[in-house]
């Protein structure tokens, strides 16, 4: 079994979003959500909800991000 960062993909109401991806990406967003949902038993996600809680993922796990953030807060604070 892979270990992949991403988790099994919370049902949510859908947002309509209008986004162009490079077709590499594109397919590595196929490749990825057949994988995902193989190891969970389901059918393959929409390799489209994959995004969210990717981007998700990648700013929570992004130091230097966390860090700017707090950083600003305190400079409005004072």
């Amino acid at each position: 079994m892979a270990k992949l960062k991403l988790g099994p993909i919370v049902d949510d109401k859908p947002v309509k979003v209008t986004l162009e991806l490079p077709a590499d990406l594109h397919r590595d967003l196929v490749a990825y959500a057949a994988i995902l949902g193989r190891e969970a038993g389901n059918a393959s996600a929409d390799p489209i909800r994959l995004i969210v809680p990717m981007l998700e993922r990648f700013v929570a796990s992004d130091r230097g991000f966390a860090k700017a953030r707090r950083e600003a807060r305190r400079s409005v604070e004072d």
